[in-house]
């Protein structure tokens, strides 16, 4: 039998809130099906399972905010036998008891229910999506739920919210369920509490400001910078663009990332994570990217196998990666996974950003702004377009030499984007 575990979704997470089961005891279970939703500090992310195998008891209710770490449910792993049930005993009835007092001692009669059954006829709606339906002015009796046994989920709601704002409503008591054309961006809505999001964003900064002061204060940073030229990416890039339709166009920080996974195949050792005292290679590489928030904060979800992608592939997944992180609709190994972490404030104006790791990472990478400088080339003074890119690392796993060899494969690789 195997626990299902409040996750750690970064080391800003010290506890959890469980406010949706997705999956009921004696439900099908495969890896990575989402099977409750978890109240963080930042959002309300999806939990996906682990394992394949039964849905067997629920341990924690929701509403309970519970520390990283605490069994939320039990799993019963594929090929395992069903745990047999506790043989009841029978006790002998005193001579003064007659029949139609005896107790019945089954678990059954004498322990509550894990979960309760809804009523017939009762609404399927988690807390979050009421909650939410509620901050949008949805009623969830017009929603058609998608969720298991129809139950509806906060993803219906939002559907149904965007619909409404599109005129695509169709009275009070008509059904809605037609997919969005998109998802609602996570902030204030109109009928939300100003109260409620100032607390959710003041929780996040201080959650992140927790985090970063962990770090500064154990990890022995070391800080590197360079400056690369960025001329053969941009005109590499506007070739290919010139014969893509706009939707499929590329943008020049997707080269970026991909030249930071393919660098960490040639330095491993800033592809890990510090447990227990020591650094744990990763053998794969998931690049978490700094995504900020509109209505305040960060997150810094992965894109999963980050090497082994087209920049095609990259392209759809980080787009997809941003609409659904201001959403508030990642997933738990979204956050989880990161092995290092991208930021970039060239959008802002930023020319260099020396940023903190965020454990147990182990490294982090840092972009700014494309300006133009003067450059020699072949021995002739030219203006071209040059970025600032920074290491910060950990002086525990890698030193300057290493961290100098990572930085040079960024540039050597940004000097043919055809190869990335």
């Amino acid at each position: 039998m195997a626990e299902f575990l409040m996750p750690s979704l970064g080391a800003d997470m010290s506890a959890g809130t469980l406010v949706a089961w997705h999956k009921k005891p004696g439900d099908p279970v495969t890896k990575g099906d989402v099977i409750a939703e978890v109240d963080t500090d930042k959002a309300v992310i999806e939990i996906e399972a682990f394992t394949t195998g039964v849905f067997e008891k629920v341990l924690v209710q929701t509403g309970t905010k519970v520390p990283v770490g605490t069994p939320l449910a039990l799993i019963r792993e594929e090929g395992r036998p069903a745990a047999a049930p506790p043989k009841p005993e029978t006790p002998s009835p005193s001579p003064a008891a007659g029949p139609s007092k005896r107790r019945d001692p089954s678990p059954a009669a004498q322990a509550a229910p894990v979960q309760a059954t809804p009523e017939a006829g009762r609404l399927r709606i988690s807390p979050s999506a009421r909650q939410l339906a509620a901050d949008l002015g949805v009623d969830p009796a017009t929603v058609q739920g998608t969720g298991p046994e129809g139950a509806v989920t906060r993803r219906d709601i939002e559907q149904a919210a965007t619909a409404k704002a599109k005129g695509q409503g169709r009275g009070a008591r008509e059904v809605i369920g037609k997919p969005a054309v998109e998802p609602i961006a996570q902030g204030p809505s109109p009928g939300a509490s100003a109260a409620e999001a100032g607390d959710r964003q003041v929780r996040m900064r201080q959650a992140i400001a927790a985090a970063m002061a962990r770090s500064k204060r154990e990890v022995p940073h070391y800080y590197l910078s360079t400056t690369i030229d960025m001329s053969p990416a941009l005109t590499w890039m506007q070739e290919t663009n010139a014969k893509r339709p706009v939707s499929d166009r590329l943008l020049y920080g997707v080269l970026l990332i991909k030249a930071v996974a393919l660098a960490l195949r040639e330095v491993p050792e800033l592809n890990a994570r510090w447990a227990e005292g020591q650094a744990v290679p990763s053998k794969d590489i998931h690049v978490g990217v700094a995504i900020s928030l509109r209505q305040g904060g960060l997150v810094a979800p992965a894109l999963h196998n980050t090497d082994d992608h087209s920049l095609e592939e990259l392209m759809r997944m980080f787009r997809d990666l941003v609409k659904r992180a201001r959403a508030g609709s990642l997933r738990g190994s979204e956050l989880a996974d990161p092995t290092i972490t991208v930021t970039s404030l060239g959008e802002q104006g930023i020319e260099t950003v020396f940023g903190v790791i965020y454990p147990p990472q182990v490294a982090l990478v840092g972009f700014g702004k494309v300006v133009e400088r003067p450059w020699v080339v072949e021995g002739k003074l030219m203006p071209r377009p040059v970025i600032t890119a920074t290491l910060s690392a950990d002086h525990r796993v890698s030193d300057g030499h290493r961290g100098g060899l990572f930085l040079g494969a960024v540039e050597r690789l940004l000097q043919e984007p055809g190869q990335l």
